[in-house]
């Protein structure tokens, strides 16, 4: 291992660099990362230490930005940061760490900086069949606006894509014209999500309706598949943000009185309980949402204990034996 020379914060540009290039991680991963790591890099700047070179980073150091993350203040809810979020910054600095070894920089090991315990399970919010439904007949589609909702919603739950990703998705992948005169219902369609791994995802027919009628309203020329229809000046693109989608769902959420926590993850919670719950194996669904870790995939088992007992004292043999 070598020493650097160069002070720790003037590494992370390259180390940005690598996660695009050899990584190939998404955008929006390598836009998290650099968020979570100005922090970082805010924190040595207050603290003073800017100039530390990487190897000069100790467990010591590590123990004071805990105490200082643990107690920064959400600007969500005015409470201090939850030990997911905590979590959140600690590992990008592990991957700035890992980084370090693959470069052969001399720093401290990666798993010196463990991780918070979370005291509480993650909860899951999901939408039954009744409240979806609630929320995909919410836009209107009586302009243009409310066709691209409509369509946007139905893609969600249909597909169980990150809201990331769908952001990414170009109108050239939906092509209007052969589905029209194929006469084709459904559409497979290859994504790239996390980490730059690939797996396919599928439009249902109603999905596909939507999608085909909001495309041939549209006359603008932009590539994205959903965009802003107020357009700003200077803007390349009309293509909607992530931030958009998101406030978008949360109008039709009020609209519809489903419950108010309602995200557009929300959509893909429920897109994979509505699987589980017609007895889709968890592998299935592993694949289904691109889940690289089975483990990711099982916070949605809660939902199968009462399905399994039910499915148990329908169908088990042993119901009509004798006492």
């Amino acid at each position: 291992m070598k020493k650097s020379s160069i002070p720790l914060i003037k590494h992370i540009p390259d180390f940005l660099d690598y996660c695009d290039v050899v990584l190939g991680l998404s955008s929006k991963t390598i836009e998290d990362y650099h968020r979570f790591l100005n922090r970082f890099v805010n924190w040595l700047k207050k603290e003073k230490l800017e100039g530390i070179l990487p190897h000069d980073l100790t467990d010591n150091l590590i123990y004071k930005y805990r105490l200082y993350l643990s107690r920064q203040i959400s600007k969500k809810d005015g409470k201090n940061l939850k030990k997911s979020t905590q979590n959140y910054y600690l590992i990008a600095l592990r991957s700035l760490l890992t980084y370090f070894v693959k470069k052969d920089i001399l720093s401290l090991p990666v798993e010196k900086i463990s991780l918070a315990k979370e005291i509480k399970n993650r909860k899951i919010n999901f939408l039954n069949l009744e409240q979806l439904e609630k929320l995909l007949l919410s836009p209107t589609l009586d302009d243009i606006a409310g066709l691209r909702d409509r369509a946007m919603l139905e893609t969600l739950f249909s597909t169980g894509l990150r809201v990331g990703e769908l952001v990414a998705l170009n109108r050239e992948q939906i092509n209007v014209d052969y589905i029209k005169s194929h006469n084709v219902k459904t559409l497979e369609l290859p994504i790239t999500g996390k980490g730059g791994f690939t797996r396919t995802v599928y439009f249902s027919p109603r999905a596909l309706k939507y999608l085909v009628v909001y495309l041939e309203k549209r006359t603008d020329d932009d590539k994205a598949l959903f965009v802003n229809f107020k357009k700003a000046k200077n803007q390349e693109s009309r293509r909607l943000t992530t931030r958009a989608i998101a406030q978008i769902v949360k109008n039709y959420v009020k609209l519809s009185g489903v419950p108010i926590e309602t995200s557009p993850h929300t959509l893909r919670h429920s897109y994979a309980t509505d699987l589980l719950e017609q007895g889709v194996d968890l592998r299935t669904i592993q694949e289904f949402l691109g889940h690289r870790d089975i483990g990711t995939t099982q916070i949605y088992t809660h939902v199968t204990n009462k399905h399994l007992k039910d499915v148990h004292q329908s169908f088990h043999s042993g119901k009509n034996m004798k006492e």
